[in-house]
């Protein structure tokens, strides 16, 4: 070998060892860590504070203002009976159920869509989706499968409502224990503690617009002059129907799929904001949405949560109290049972309902499974609003005399 070529040669290997050294796995030690960078710049200072004192947390959170709150809630139809019996199931625990309803508000579970089907393609009994030859068998250039039109591609999905929020829901497991709706329930942490000006939110969970469950494009906020904050929100959460039945509409026949048929319990909200009835054509007129006067100049928390007149009304147990009433009504000596009229006029639409042939409905109430006349099953749905509004008419007295008198006339 010549001395050139056998320099050209050490220089090849000198660099084929250099680049097996740079690419090895050998793991180095690394160095001292460099010196600490320069601080950066202060940022601006924050608002100032409220001033605060102990005595105005002991204004409420103290023994001497709790229990008499203790005592009249017990009154009341959240403190008593058996209302949470049921709120083991996704279905009722929403307000059957302390965990549920705090669940709820969160945030923390959502709605997924489940109508219609998840299968693109119809199935067979072990399946497998359908193929179908396109009437020419031994040609499988033209065979496709039997698409299915049940199929739903948002099937899983989130549900959206019409501002693009999700729907929340309870925990989609259900709950092992079930327990009443308590002072936890409703109440977590205070928004602001600058009453003054921010005003006193109580540590309400919910004081925002709520969105129905029977329809989420649908939003109700109390707020008005007489609850700037929008308290009696709090209580749109649950006294508001819930989604088992879709309102009867149009003029096409109505199943009725339940002997549970109605807006179930609830829709104290609903017939307030003057809404969601099952609307016949008649000779009596309906409102305007939200024109009760007991929507618009008044609210829930300052009918039902009034300073009490013996102990046993009032405050948390929610039960109307003469000394609210009489800040409007300056006459009024004693709360009315009901608008004048409506017991006739229930009685009256109960007994047209009974004597249809077939009855959609039987003597203690309950519906009969079965389709309908829209009409018909309109005036049921109408019938038991306002029966399980149970504020006998006083909600909304021209929506109620509307729903009921319009329903009459068109069984007549």
């Amino acid at each position: 070998m010549k001395p050139f070529d056998r320099i050209n040669y050490l220089i090849i290997l000198l660099s084929s060892l250099m680049i097996l050294g740079c690419t090895h796995d050998t793991e180095y030690i690394a160095g001292p860590a460099g010196a600490d960078g320069i601080d950066g710049i202060d940022g601006h200072d924050g608002l100032d504070g409220v001033d605060a004192s102990a005595a105005v947390c002991i204004d409420c959170h103290s023994a001497s203002h709790r229990d008499p709150i203790t005592t009249s809630y017990i009154l009341s139809g959240h403190g008593s009976g058996s209302s949470w019996a049921r709120g083991k199931s996704t279905s009722c625990a929403q307000c059957h159920n302390n965990e549920g309803y705090i669940d709820y508000l969160s945030g923390q579970f959502f709605t997924t869509d489940t109508s219609g089907d998840q299968n693109e393609f119809l199935l067979d009994e072990a399946g497998i989706p359908i193929l179908n030859d396109n009437d020419t068998p031994g040609n499988p250039d033209d065979d496709f499968y039997e698409p299915n039109p049940d199929y739903n591609p948002d099937y899983g999905d989130y549900l959206v409502d019409g501002n693009g929020g999700l729907v929340p829901m309870v925990n989609p497991n259900g709950y092992a224990v079930s327990n009443p709706i308590s002072c936890t329930g409703c109440h977590t942490d205070h928004r602001s503690f600058d009453f003054e000006n921010d005003g006193n939110d109580y540590a309400l969970r919910n004081i925002h617009p709520v969105k129905l469950v029977l329809d989420p494009m649908v939003s109700i906020d109390f707020a008005n002059s007489t609850d700037p904050l929008g308290l009696s929100n709090a209580c749109i959460t649950c006294h508001q129907p819930r989604p088992s039945y879709p309102i009867p509409t149009g003029t096409e026949d109505y199943e009725i799929t339940s002997s549970r048929f109605g807006p179930h319990h609830g829709p104290q909200s609903t017939m307030l904001e003057g809404i969601m009835g099952g609307i016949i054509a008649g000779s009596t007129g309906y409102p305007g949405v939200g024109a009760a006067t007991h929507r618009s100049g008044s609210s829930c928390i300052s009918c039902h949560m009034g300073e009490t007149t013996d102990g046993n009304d009032g405050g948390h147990s929610w039960k109307p109290t003469l000394n609210t009433c009489v800040s409007c009504h300056t006459t009024m000596t004693s709360i009315p049972e009901g608008i004048a009229g409506l017991d006739e006029d229930m009685a009256t639409l109960k007994t047209l309902l009974l004597g249809l042939d077939p009855s959609p409905l039987l003597e203690n109430d309950r519906t009969v499974p079965g389709t309908y006349p829209a009409n018909v099953a309109k005036a049921i749905w109408n019938y038991k609003t306002v029966m399980e509004d149970n504020s006998n008419g006083i909600h909304n007295p021209e929506y109620t005399r509307a729903l009921i008198k319009n329903s009459i006339e068109a069984l007549e």
